[in-house]
């Protein structure tokens, strides 16, 4: 069997040529995919801060909810995380109980807090990479450690700077740098330079080292955020650590490479979003790949119907012919994987770029080559292949032997009712999905694709039922352009399962890159309306470059004119979910004067003060939250607070879903400053604030920038929809190639029976426009039904063209590729192939 197959193999190679450039594409996509998810799951802390330590004593990280369930007569306890984004402290008095310890050579307290690190010029400056600064006391040095190079220790009113932001700011010792901080604004001076042996810094952070005695002051901690341990000459290790954990009780003694955890969350790449941008890439990908290769390879098979018609009247039972598809088209993956491979390594990097351009991953982020992943990649590249083949081959290999000597070998037909049953499931799972699941929270977009790619599975389903009452009046549209359009319109009728095999990428290709650049186009002007909407009462927004601290909104809110005014402080906070810590992005707000400086819609309740907090109305949806209810709430440190709901507001897109009181953030986040403030105002406000603040921006609202967060969302939808696109057009080019090939036979027939070369070029034009309408028709359908359902669930408005730009771009597009694809290997097989091919056999 095995020698038949590669016999087969050499003697078509051009026949296998399409299903061997799709496994290529499918392997190589599909290694590249999973790379990339690999390595985000895989990326670890690229230094440690704490190497020169023995151990870590860590404060609060995560928050931990536990839930008990009780069924008959089991009970079930289930435990779950969330991790903080900020660093809860320690009590200022265990450094000294765990110094005292025996076998402890000495116990350092580490205070980490973000720094905001600006030179004469005000221009910003940050670590290697894009790499936040992190403030630190002069005492952490010893953590790393870090030595000095240049100066001396710093005092009060002085910083340390590592030599890489040294280098970057271009101050040295004696020069001058302004250091913000939720505390305050500062300008320093520099007393020394440091840096790790061997190094200019740390890779993924810049370090600022502060006075001791001024640590308090500067990063309003009211103790360390860990402790460093270090063990005594000759001390017994174990003991050691047994000590220490019976001190710190319940705060975790973190040693080796978890010693890393102890730092600030903030200091280190996040990389919880990049693992479901990745693993969305690698479902886009799986889905497309099966979709391609069952379509081509189906198409393959189709091509051989006589050859296999032939080897049944030799005495080959179907058994037999299934075995041999099936053998055939491992060979071929496994051939297709072995270029496939570095193809997927490059494209992993290409792609890793750009999401680190767009800033959708940590910059730090590098692609790791593992080769389990990749022989993953094939592993599943064979195996698609190979169930392509046998499920084609499980109607082919049905060929009666007497068909082997007629002139047109045709599968057999049937099969509807079982098409229909394997259709409903599928399609009634797209159904559930966007009647059931709350498109317009945070699964929206998701949701999107998976009900589009159900639909697309009922679509592949029914192809050629769907196709063939398609096809019919499309066709007789066609019959309308004269006697080539009428005979293009008979041959469609009749191989309405040749248009089906080729209809069908097209509506892949169309359905899931317009539902994706649709819905993501609707999400950004969403986004952008509700920030215009929020914003239109204010007269200017006043930002920083790195933020404002909230005594410094303070005394601009309080500015002689400003009629109203509101300040946003970033931050996250933890809500418990059902057992379930869930973390959401929120906003401290500072409200001042009799004007309101920002609208958020307020639909039940009123904004309050201390004590209260908003939630959005998705969220509070959601939770079944009322207003007056009180909730358990864990702010950025992990410190747990209850509020109560005062109001629920409906402006929530690029905002956030929950809204505290701005003091409580200032005081419970490390980063605590106003991202912006909008004022209110008359007179000479804006005169006196660029005096006043020099280093502040005041904008006009309608100046201000829309949706910054949302556009880059949108472009890291859009590079996913190149890599779709890109796959789902070769496949569709790759598909025409593979049944235009099929038709060589024909072709030269027509030509026997007198047609000219450009009216055979004319006839393949006319039957790929009629498959290219199916398709699109197709895909419209498939794509109205999930963008009308999304548009629904976002706003209440029900919309078939978000964008009709983009809508009429993607019509476009696909019809002139599907044109081309179809029309263009007719030309070559034609002036290549025709009244020889009447006498090959093949």
């Amino acid at each position: 069997m095995i020698r038949l197959a590669l016999g087969t193999l050499r003697r078509h190679r051009g026949s296998y040529l399409g299903t061997f450039f799709a496994a290529f594409l499918a392997v190589a996509l599909l290694a590249g995919a999973g790379l990339l998810l690999f390595s985000v799951l895989a990326a670890k802390p690229p230094a440690d801060r704490f190497g020169a330590t023995t151990a870590m004593v860590s404060g609060d990280r995560q928050v931990t909810l536990q839930s008990v369930k009780k069924k008959k007569d089991k009970v079930k306890t289930k435990t779950k995380t969330e991790r903080l984004t900020g660093a809860g402290t320690l009590p200022v008095e265990l450094v000294g109980r765990i110094a005292g310890l025996p076998g402890v050579g000495k116990a350092v307290p580490d205070a980490a807090f973000p720094v905001a690190l600006t030179v004469a010029s005000g221009a910003a400056v940050r670590g290697a990479e894009d790499a936040p600064v992190i403030g630190h006391g002069w005492a952490s040095a010893a953590l790393t450690p870090y030595r000095l190079r240049a100066g001396v220790a710093p005092e009060r009113g002085e910083v340390v700077l590592d030599a890489d932001l040294a280098a970057r700011s271009g101050v040295g010792v004696g020069g001058s740098v302004t250091v913000t901080t939720r505390t305050g604004v500062r300008p320093m001076r520099v007393a020394g330079v440091a840096a790790p042996a061997g190094r200019n810094g740390l890779p993924a952070q810049g370090a600022l080292f502060v006075s001791d005695a001024e640590l308090g002051a500067v990063s309003g901690l009211a103790g360390p955020t860990a402790v460093g341990v270090f063990a005594a000459s000759g001390a017994d290790r174990a003991a050691l650590l047994s000590a220490v954990r019976a001190e710190a009780g319940d705060a975790p003694v973190l040693t080796g490479a978890d010693r890393v955890r102890a730092d600030l969350p903030g200091a280190l790449p996040d990389y919880i979003g990049p693992i479901s941008i990745f693993g969305f890439v690698l479902g886009i990908t799986g889905f497309a790949a099966v979709f391609v290769l069952t379509g081509t390879v189906a198409l393959g098979v189709r091509q051989r119907l006589r050859e296999l018609a032939l080897l049944r009247t030799a005495g080959a039972t179907p058994t037999q012919l299934r075995r041999l598809l099936g053998l055939e088209s491992v060979l071929l993956a496994l051939a297709a994987a072995v270029p496939a491979l570095p193809l997927g390594v490059l494209v992993a990097h290409l792609v890793a770029a750009r999401f680190r351009t767009l800033g959708a991953v940590p910059r730090q982020f590098t692609v790791q080559v593992n080769v389990l992943v990749l022989l993953c990649a094939v592993l599943a590249g064979v195996l698609l292949t190979f169930v392509a083949a046998r499920l084609a081959g499980r109607r082919a290999v049905r060929i009666a032997p007497t068909q082997a000597l007629a002139e047109t070998a045709t599968a057999p037909s049937g099969g509807i009712l079982l098409r229909v049953l394997l259709a409903v499931l599928p399609v009634g799972g797209a159904v559930a999905v966007l009647i059931f699941v709350p498109l317009g929270g945070d699964l929206g977009m998701g949701m999107g694709f998976v009900s589009c790619a159900l639909l697309l599975c009922g679509v592949a389903a029914l192809g050629p039922i769907v196709v063939r009452l398609l096809v019919a009046p499309v066709s007789r549209l066609a019959g309308l352009s004269g006697a080539t359009g009428r005979l293009a319109g008979a041959i469609t009728r009749v191989e309405s399962r040749r248009v089906t095999g080729v209809a069908v990428p097209l509506v892949l290709m169309f359905a899931i890159n317009a539902t994706m650049l649709l819905n993501g186009a609707l999400l950004v002007r969403l986004t952008g309306a509700e920030q215009q909407a929020r914003n239109a009462a204010a007269t200017a927004q006043v930002t920083g470059v790195a933020g404002v601290p909230l005594d410094t909104v303070e005394r601009l809110v309080a500015l002689p004119g400003v009629t109203g005014a509101a300040a946003t402080l970033p931050t996250r906070a933890i809500v418990d979910t059902g057992g379930k810590p869930e973390d959401y992005p929120a906003q401290g707000l500072l409200r001042a004067g009799a004007e309101p400086a920002l609208e958020l819609d307020v639909r039940a309740g009123e904004l309050a003060g201390d004590g209260t907090f908003a939630a959005s109305r998705l969220l509070a949806q959601a939770r079944g939250w009322q207003v007056g209810a009180e909730v358990p709430i864990w702010l950025a440190d992990g410190s747990p607070v209850t509020l109560r709901l005062s109001a629920i507001y409906q402006r929530s897109r690029g905002f956030g879903d929950l809204v505290l009181p701005a003091r409580l953030v200032a005081e419970h986040d490390p980063r605590g400053l106003a991202a912006a403030i909008a004022l209110r105002y008359d007179g000479d406000v804006a005169e006196r604030i660029r005096s006043g603040w020099p280093e502040l921006r005041l904008t006009p609202t309608v100046d201000a920038p829309a949706a910054g967060d949302a556009d880059n969302q949108q472009g890291a939808w859009e590079l996913m929809v190149v890599i779709s696109l890109g796959f789902t057009a070769i496949a569709v080019v790759n598909t025409f190639a593979i049944a235009t090939a099929a038709r060589r036979r024909e072709y030269a027939g027509l030509r026997l029976a007198g047609a000219t070369a450009g009216q055979v070029h004319r006839l393949a034009t006319r039957e790929a426009a009629i498959t290219v309408a199916v398709g699109l028709l197709l895909g419209c359908a498939v794509t109205s039904i999930v963008v009308g359902a999304f548009s629904t669930a976002q706003d209440g408005t029900f919309r078939l063209i978000v964008d009709p730009g983009t809508y009429a771009g993607m019509l476009g597009g696909v019809a002139a590729l599907g044109l081309l694809a179809g029309a263009l290997p007719a030309r070559f097989v034609v002036r290549r192939r025709s009244l020889p091919a009447v006498t090959d056999a093949s």
